[in-house]
């Protein structure tokens, strides 16, 4: 699955942040918690070179606890600052100015040394598409200032947020990159609803997720959809057993068509959304090395 998706908002978006990085004192990089490999522009590290990093993993409460807590210790490990973070419900985005403040600290005192006091810190915010940046935003904030839906490439365009009087973020629109060369991180992508799902097959994408999920967490698939058990897998082909578990899972669901064939289009949909709602459980579809 050879993904391309570059619109021309992207283009102009990376052009934005070589030219305001200069402007900043640090960057804030938004991850989602469940892919957070998959979830990171790797053109992020050359655009912003040289600049103290905040890695937000998003989402937690929507990953799997002990795969967030590698996670985080293996983002410390690579030099960063780590905030773990529910943006919707607000958990963890009160820690943010704080997390700022100690990653700046060297910064910050010589400021003071300097008498510079009352200068404010100005952070850049990326992440890709419906990384849950807006929201993010608006939380530390503490008042709607971004523009957030629940699908990618709703902001387009750069603005200055001020949070307190020594503290502004710059919210700037989600970036992808050109092509995904590993097949894993543009399905990783498409799961979490980071590409448009017009650009893919829902049905190919509901059986490559569920051949996931029955492979690494079985009893949640099992308990979502009320399967007795799950159909043994014959073969390597993801899609060939995936399909068998979307058959299985709409008959349960009674997503029956004329002969009694199974809807599985229908049941990759609904698949999908629960998944991404968290309604299904906490899963992480990637582990650090």
């Amino acid at each position: 699955m050879n993904i391309q998706w570059y619109p021309g908002h992207m283009t102009k978006t990376r052009r934005m942040i070589a030219e305001q990085i200069k402007n900043v004192d640090a960057v804030c990089e938004i991850l989602d918690a469940r892919i957070p490999l998959s979830s990171r522009n790797p053109d992020v590290d050359e655009l912003t070179a040289g600049k103290p990093r905040l890695v937000v993993l998003n989402r937690v409460d929507q990953a799997d606890a002990e795969a967030s807590r590698r996670w985080a210790a293996y983002f410390r490990e690579k030099g960063y600052a780590v905030l773990e973070t529910d943006a919707k419900s607000g958990s963890g985005t009160k820690q943010f100015a704080a997390a700022v403040r100690t990653l700046l600290a060297d910064k910050l005192r010589a400021w003071a040394e300097k008498g510079q006091t009352g200068r404010v810190v100005r952070v850049m915010i990326l992440g890709i598409p419906n990384v849950g940046k807006s929201t993010f935003i608006n939380r530390v904030a503490g008042r709607k200032t971004a523009k957030t839906e629940d699908r990618p490439g709703v902001t387009r365009s750069k603005q200055w947020v001020p949070i307190d009087r020594g503290l502004e973020l710059l919210d700037t629109p989600g970036i992808l990159w050109p092509k995904f060369e590993d097949q894993s991180v543009g399905l990783n992508l498409a799961f979490t609803g980071a590409v448009k799902d017009e650009i893919l097959d829902v049905e190919t994408l509901g059986c490559h997720l569920m051949a996931y999920l029955a492979d690494q967490y079985p009893e949640s698939l099992r308990a979502a959809y009320k399967l007795a058990e799950l159909p043994a897998r014959q073969e390597e082909n993801d899609i060939a057993y995936g399909y068998g578990l979307l058959t299985a899972a709409g008959r349960k669901r009674g997503f029956l068509v004329s002969g009694g064939e199974v809807d599985t289009e229908r049941m990759a949909k609904i698949l999908l959304d629960e998944f991404r709602s968290g309604k299904l459980g906490r899963f992480t579809l990637e582990l650090p090395d």
